[in-house]
């Protein structure tokens, strides 16, 4: 009986044990099944496995020429590289939240809404974003007259007005929105004196001037290399100084470092009437700026870094050197000269400002207009203009800048040469002015006076502010034609504006209208311009056209269309 129950124990054992490995066999090979049909399944979804989701397939534009596209069921797919060319929109591959997303927009140009009512001695539009001095076509800052030498219809560089008064305006409208800029002087002649490094047989003293009525420094560095003076200063690249020689061949050296690379970039203001001259000796460029004949004192005001990216762009360089990684080195002065005012900072807007409103009132001829001496080809040859004409938008920019100037110093002369720069705005465009008349009734002031008129319309709108900010800060008893002339100028635009709108956009003139050619359409950014003048408009005129169309044109920017029949 002992020896049956311990065989079934032990068969009961055997059992159990049995059983337990076969259960275990069972789940672990069942495991072992589902995962490797789970990774089956994800191997027959990858793209390596499941193969080509499309198709290739040809895409026949308008029965003119082929593209390669994509078929994925019922949706083909056509590359948004032609599609951005095609249609001329705008995309890019970007992360959000870690994601990759494709973003599409129908622009690239901003609309600046206004907060509060246009005030004519404030910021002038958005021009506080304007970078003038760094464009392609400007060739460089003229030492000589401290404005914008102009490259846009003549490679060798000329005065633009338009420009001149865009460098003004976007830094007077810079010194507002800007944080107030780190500044110290560094020589005076009186009060504050620079350690000079004088070399044998040089000399610096200071005299007391009686044409600028102060304290100088006077400086002979005779047959010596340069007397030199080491500014460490950090990153401001700003400098200004009050400079004359009263020798032939002097010239002041601003010696700039590179932190990075180790290397030094000699940017010169040389007795030259040489605008702008790039030496090369065995790889190393120096950048050469001409003062003229030197003998009367000049005031010059000199972002070096734009000084020397114009001097690397000149030679083929390239324009790209950081701003933060440059530092004055030290400056060196040759030849027998008087320096005052010396002073370094992290910017000059008011100097820049001041450069182009002085610029204006020596250069305004006796008919209130300042000329452009370029030719200026319209339209392919139709309705040239010949050196010596006038702008409108020029005139107008013009007049904004010198009654800011007027405004902040008090001085009657810039007051003067805006209310004279109104004279063309009363003369036909056919006599030498800037008036033309759309459909011989409403008045338009011509940016580009052609005849036949081209009626530009960022232009005329940039002259009627001109307009009014003569009106709004000029002595009432001194305004003259102003008002009159900026309500004869709002009441064609009104009653203009619908032939500038295509249902998609805007046009730039009307030379549809006037040379029977196809319509030229505003680029985006003009486009924006548009708008951004007719909500400036609006907060000086209520009349709620303005708004309405600023709105339809911003629609318009996101893809929005008018309706069709």
């Amino acid at each position: 009986m002992a020896r049956l129950n311990l065989k079934l124990l032990l068969f009961l054992l055997i059992a159990v044990v049995s059983c337990t490995l076969v259960t275990y066999i069972f789940t672990c090979g069942h495991a072992t099944s589902s995962h490797t049909r789970f990774i089956h399944r994800l191997k027959e979804s990858s793209p390596e496995s499941r193969g080509k989701l499309y198709e290739e397939l040809l895409c026949s534009i308008n029965g003119m020429y082929q593209i390669s596209c994509r078929k994925e069921g019922r949706e083909v797919f056509i590359p948004f590289s032609f599609l951005e060319k095609y249609y001329e929109v705008y995309g890019k591959l970007t992360k959000n939240r870690g994601h990759e997303q494709f973003e599409w927009s129908h622009s690239y140009s901003k609309v600046f809404k206004p907060t509060m009512r246009y005030n004519s001695s404030g910021m002038f539009m958005y021009f506080s974003n304007y970078n003038v001095e760094v464009r392609d076509r400007v060739k460089c800052i003229s030492a000589t007259e401290g404005v914008p030498v102009s490259t846009q219809w003549e490679a060798s560089g000329y005065y633009y007005p338009v420009q001149v008064a865009q460098y003004g305006l976007s830094h007077y409208s810079k010194n507002l929105s800007d944080h107030t800029p780190k500044r110290k002087i560094l020589e005076d002649g009186n009060l504050v004196t620079a350690k000079w490094q004088v070399p044998k047989g040089a000399s610096v003293k200071r005299n007391y001037d009686y044409e600028k009525f102060t304290h100088v420094l006077e400086f002979n560095s005779h047959d010596s290399t340069g007397i030199s003076l080491k500014l460490r200063q950090g990153i401001d690249l700003v400098l200004s100084f009050d400079l004359r020689f009263l020798s032939m061949n002097g010239s002041l050296t601003i010696f700039l470092e590179d932190r990075d690379r180790s290397k030094i970039f000699p940017v010169s203001f040389v007795c030259s009437p040489v605008l702008i001259h790039v030496f090369n000796s065995s790889g190393s460029y120096s950048t050469n700026y001409g003062l003229g004949s030197c003998q009367n004192w000049n005031q010059l005001t000199r972002d070096l870094h734009v000084d020397l990216v114009k001097g690397h762009v000149l030679s083929g360089r390239g324009k790209k050197l950081s701003k933060t990684k440059l530092r004055i080195h030290h400056l060196l002065v040759k030849g027998h000269g008087q320096l005052d005012n010396l002073t370094l900072a992290s910017s000059n807007h008011m100097g820049m400002f001041y450069s182009s409103a002085d610029w204006l009132v020596r250069h305004q001829d006796s008919s209130g207009g300042w000329p452009i001496g370029v030719k200026r080809k319209i339209a392919s040859g139709k309705a040239d203009l010949d050196p010596g004409w006038y702008s409108a938008m020029g005139q107008g920019q013009a007049m904004s800048l010198l009654m800011r100037a007027y405004y902040r110093s008090g001085k009657s002369h810039y007051l003067e040469a805006a209310l004279k720069g109104m004279k063309p705005f009363s003369k036909s465009s056919t006599e030498g002015g800037v008036r033309a008349y759309f459909m011989n009734q409403y008045p338009w002031y011509e940016e580009y006076p052609t005849v036949p008129p081209s009626f530009v319309l960022n232009g005329f709108i940039y002259s009627l502010i001109g307009l009014y900010d003569v009106v709004s800060l000029a002595p009432h008893d001194q305004v003259g034609d102003a008002q009159l002339l900026f309500d004869q100028g709002m009441h064609s635009l009104k009653k203009l504006l619908p032939l500038f709108d295509t249902g998609s956009g805007t046009v730039y003139d009307l030379r549809h209208f006037t040379l029977g050619l196809a319509p030229n359409i505003a680029r985006w950014d003009y486009h924006s311009t548009h708008i951004n003048q007719l909500l400036l408009l609006s907060t000086i005129d209520s009349d709620p056209i303005l708004t309405t169309v600023a709105g339809r044109w911003t629609s318009y920017m996101s893809g929005k269309r008018a309706a069709h029949n």
